[in-house]
């Protein structure tokens, strides 16, 4: 799985913000250097990053605090998404998102370590958080998954690979109201989520029959995916195939950090300017892009590596 570009928790050089959300523009600016210093900034706040989440196992919660970041997008009105808003009290007080500012405090570890590495101008311009609700909720059905992921431009098959983030971490009754967990091994990022889906409908059926209780969490989104054809086409491909949910999760999760980005354009006046200046900006977009750091970026390298490992392992027994 490739790494997931955010601009996040720390910032792309101020100019980054005219390239995305149309809505929250700034006026334009002069285009940033990015030199040698900077880059090896960012370089060390990755590195720290993903330290913090290895020494924490909180790959988790940052992973669930970049989706919950990214997943207030609307389309049709380029409002809400990855601009860093969670940040703001209003935002992570929100009934969907209890728990996280446990996550924001921890990405204020890494600042400290990378004093060169300042907030995105995002923050400067305290930009105001999405009304409450724009986030999935978990005690809906496949209508409620299509609205709120249509919403950000995203697809079924988006829906049902980011729900396989699911086979990470757990959920506490203090922050959803619901508790357990999706799978065997919390820990380990891998297709369990999906098997347990299938095994789980025949094990809960028998089970009611003898009266004992049920085992893995099971949210009505959840069986969603299980009842609406659609969805439930993409849960058995990756059960059957976890090579095929590893590919799909990580375009799906690319995604998100990308809501609302507007790639650059041209507007020069001959074809020969437009070509030069389409290379130009291409080039300085890519250079803001790549220099971009955030939650994501560790979060994403977390799953990956873990990912690695539990392949490794299973080859092994």
């Amino acid at each position: 799985m490739g790494l997931i570009i955010s601009s996040r928790y720390f910032n792309l050089p101020p100019s980054f913000t005219s390239f995305r959300n149309g809505a929250h523009q700034k006026a334009p600016m002069e285009s940033p250097v990015v030199d040698a210093l900077y880059l090896e900034a960012i370089e060390k706040a990755r590195r720290d990053l993903r330290a913090l989440i290895y020494s924490k196992n909180c790959a988790p919660i940052m992973l669930r605090l970049s989706w919950h970041d990214a997943g207030t997008y609307d389309v049709s009105t380029k409002t809400g998404g990855p601009n860093g808003s969670i940040r703001n009290e209003e935002e992570y007080k929100q009934e969907s998102n209890k728990g996280l500012k446990i996550a924001i405090d921890l990405c204020e570890e890494v600042k400290k370590k990378n004093p060169k590495i300042t907030y995105a101008d995002l923050y400067q311009d305290s930009l105001a958080s999405p009304e409450e609700g724009r986030l999935p909720d978990a005690k809906k059905g496949a209508k409620h998954l299509r609205d709120t992921f249509y919403r950000m431009g995203l697809s079924d098959k988006d829906i049902v690979a980011l729900s396989g983030g699911h086979t990470l971490g757990k959920a506490r009754l203090e922050r959803s109201g619901f508790e357990g967990v999706w799978s065997k091994e919390p820990l380990k990022f891998g297709n369990s989520y999906f098997v347990e889906l299938l095994k789980g409908e025949k094990e809960i059926s028998d089970k009611k029959k003898e009266g004992q209780k049920e085992g893995l969490l099971k949210l009505p989104t959840d069986k969603a995916l299980l009842e609406d054809p659609e969805f439930r086409r993409f849960v058995e491909k990756y059960a059957k195939d976890e090579a095929a949910f590893f590919k799909d999760y990580a375009e799906s999760h690319k995604k998100l950090p990308e809501l609302g980005f507007t790639p650059c354009s041209s507007s020069s006046a001959s074809k020969a300017e437009a070509i030069t200046s389409s290379k130009t900006e291409a080039k300085t977009c890519s250079i803001l892009v790549q220099s971009a750091v955030g939650v994501a970026i560790a979060a994403a390298a977390a799953v990956a590596i873990l990912g690695h490992f539990y392949k490794v392992r299973r080859k092994m027994k």
